[in-house]
């Protein structure tokens, strides 16, 4: 009988600039690494590239797995060889035992009810497809985790369903900018919505808003675009990033009608003020509501 092994990785992680990361990969490459995995080191959206340029950030998090963890050791000195010393003394290093990812996601993925407060039949729940929606009568979205953002789980998607859930979206047109899953595009559809319009520039956004939208039901209801050239929509929903949210200020503002809202998340606490001083001149902003270190701003668009 044989015995099936679980593969450990060995994984090394370290924060570099624009300026080392070539030279970084390069080594990291040098030295054994099988992957190679860049990630945003701080809050600095990359909008639509032009044709033919892949842009990256200022700051970025450069992570290197190894198929052979017994050779941590040589790893490491070929890399001390390899790297600036302002790099190499920097290097952040951890054990990784492989797993099937989705199906682990997927076993602590459970139903979640935004709209406590409200009567049965008017909450919002998320619930995965392998488990039956614990209250019928509700508004239910049945998603599952996939590669575009959004699935209720993280604190700014969680503000914004509870404002849905909250707000009455009756025969209301919506948009939802940077829809990544569709998720509030059709939670607000779910709540009576008459259309929604998502955008997004990433294809696979595209693909899962899609998806999701024919899994629910709404995908006639439902439309979408990589342009922003809609505008007159009753609310506007953007759960993104600060700095990018203050880049679209005008953007954002033709796309709501006037008396119209706007529900803008993907704000950490300290940058509510900047968000609110740009809009301001055409909102007038709600109190702000706060989750964990995230805040989530809703406003209504002067006439």
């Amino acid at each position: 009988m044989s015995v099936e092994t679980q593969q450990t990785w060995l994984q090394i992680a370290v924060e570099v600039t624009l300026q080392q990361l070539e030279d970084t990969e390069a080594a990291l490459l040098d030295s054994g690494a099988v992957s190679i995995t860049l990630t945003d080191a701080a809050d600095q959206p990359i909008l639509e590239p032009a044709p033919g340029e892949t842009p990256t950030w200022d700051n970025c998090i450069v992570t290197a797995l190894y198929a052979d963890p017994s050779l941590q050791t040589e790893i490491l000195i070929s890399l001390q060889q390899l790297l600036i010393p302002t790099v190499a003394s920097k290097l952040k290093i951890e054990l990784l035992e492989d797993k099937n990812w989705v199906r682990a996601w997927m076993d602590n993925f459970h139903p979640m009810c935004f709209g406590q407060k409200l009567s049965k039949e008017k909450q919002l729940w998320i619930c995965p497809s392998h488990i039956t929606p614990p209250e019928p009568k509700a508004s239910n979205i049945i998603l599952d985790p996939g590669l575009a953002f959004g699935t209720g789980t993280h604190a700014t998607t969680a503000q914004c369903l509870e404002w849905i859930a909250n707000n009455d979206q009756s025969d209301l047109t919506v948009i939802d900018y940077g829809c990544g899953s569709g998720l509030l595009g059709i939670a607000a559809l779910k709540r009576g919505a008459k259309h929604c319009y998502g955008i997004d520039i990433d294809p696979q956004a595209m693909l899962a808003s899609q998806d999701n939208a024919e899994k629910n039901n709404v995908a006639a209801q439902l439309s979408l675009s990589q342009h922003d050239d809609i505008a007159g929509a009753d609310i506007v929903y953007a759960n993104i990033l600060a700095n990018t949210l203050v880049q679209l200020y005008t953007n954002i503002v033709k796309l709501c009608k006037p008396q119209g809202h706007i529900v803008l998340s993907g704000i950490l606490n300290e940058q509510i003020d900047d968000v609110i001083s740009c809009y301001t001149q055409d909102f007038d902003f709600d109190a702000p509501t706060t989750q964990g270190d995230w805040a989530c701003l809703s406003a209504v668009k002067r006439s």
